[in-house]
């Protein structure tokens, strides 16, 4: 955003702050501006519906100024489905936070869901403040539909990637299949289960995954071609999401193999659960970005706080609480934590890491493999099932 645009949005704030005052010296302006906010709050409570578990905060923010002290204000989170435990422990210490620097309640009112569907449903009308995505392909879609302006990625630390994780292949109790690298996937005898990529964002990572393990161990794009091509022909069904990837494989006994984050499982583990899992040592780093969505803080007010919660997502509190839910922390000051120090013991270190900027970025990476008639397209058309 340029600084002309910034003090426009300052002005704009200020003249808001300004307004409110004035109407609050009536009844009728009084109950016009609670009138705005049970509006807000119906609206966004109808656009998340089915986009995963939606909590609210306890009371309905107008679309004041964050910077009037005397007025709570609520910001509007939509992230996909597996970041709700670290929010779930951020978003307090935050909120505390604000409040003691501000003297202003903040709410939070949450959406979690799918990736791509949490996309589709802010492009639609879900009023998000801020949004946090599986992959910056998502968050590039917003910014195409004039949500989100050009160079989010510039306006907090690390590219705006403020939680990663890698792959990791989970295996029936006591892996009887032997199932070690990605290599191990392309064998006849191996049942694959995964999610469709045109559908799923997860199911892109795994898919880049597998071609980054031909690339990386000296294969060419021919050879990419081929393995991953015998992966897929190795997946009985390509499931629309991630959920029900984890269906398939888990209730319903289907696969040798699920393809899933390495984040899930450690959190699997930490609820008790009993999993089988490799982590392969070529792997993929799977970055999630976070962005504020400019059009929607600008019309609620909220681009102060929902600004300030982003860059607060990156500091080492915030860190610990991704970590201890089974993100690989983002700086080694964080990994050495001793709080963190047993869980970065169940890390698997992985010696031989690509990431999707070896591949020119999502914009390449889609029209390479995901548009209609590309790569993805043309091995399924090559497998007889």
């Amino acid at each position: 955003m340029s600084s002309w645009q910034r003090v426009m949005t300052k002005s704009r704030q200020t003249l808001l702050k300004i307004i409110s005052g004035v109407r609050v010296n009536s009844i009728k302006g009084f109950l016009s501006l609670a009138l705005v906010g049970v509006s807000l709050s119906v609206a966004i409570a109808s656009c998340s519906g089915g986009n995963g578990n939606n909590t609210a905060g306890n009371s309905t923010a107008s679309p004041v100024s964050a910077t009037n002290n005397k007025q709570d204000v609520e910001v509007t989170l939509v992230s996909f489905a597996v970041t709700k435990a670290a929010h779930d422990a951020i978003i307090p210490k935050f909120v505390e936070k604000w409040k003691q620097e501000h003297n202003q309640n903040v709410t939070f009112r949450q959406s979690y869901g799918g990736s791509g569907s949490q996309t589709r449903a802010v492009i639609d009308g879900l009023e998000a403040d801020v949004v946090h995505l599986a992959l910056g392909l998502d968050t590039q879609k917003i910014e195409k539909a004039g949500l989100i302006e050009p160079g989010w990625e510039k306006e907090v630390p690390n590219n705006a990637i403020v939680s990663k994780t890698v792959a990791a292949l989970i295996t029936r109790s006591g892996n009887p299949k032997n199932i070690k690298t990605w290599a191990d996937l392309g064998k006849g005898d191996i049942k694959v289960i995964t999610a469709d990529p045109k559908t799923s964002g997860i199911a892109r990572w795994n898919f880049l995954a597998l071609w980054n393990s031909a690339i990386k161990t000296g294969g060419g794009e021919e050879k990419a071609l081929d393995f991953v091509t015998k992966v897929y022909s190795n997946v009985p069904v390509l499931t629309k999401d991630a959920r029900e990837a984890t269906d398939a494989f888990a209730k319903q006994g289907q696969g040798d193999a699920l393809i899933n984050y390495e984040n899930e499982v450690i959190l699997a583990q930490q609820k008790g659960q009993k999993i089988d899992y490799v982590v392969p040592d070529v792997n993929i780093s799977i970055d999630n970005p976070i962005a504020v969505v400019d059009k929607n803080v600008d019309k609620h007010g909220t681009r102060e706080v929902a600004q300030a919660f982003v860059e607060y997502l990156f500091t080492p509190q915030a860190q610990q609480e991704f970590a201890k839910v089974g993100f690989r922390p983002l700086d080694e000051a964080v990994a050495q934590n001793k709080e963190l120090k047993a869980l970065a013991d169940k890390y698997t270190k992985v010696n031989n890491l690509g990431n999707v900027q070896d591949y020119g970025g999502w914009a390449e990476v889609q029209k390479k493999f995901f548009a209609d008639g590309a790569v993805f397209d043309q091995i399924q058309s090559s497998i007889k099932r």
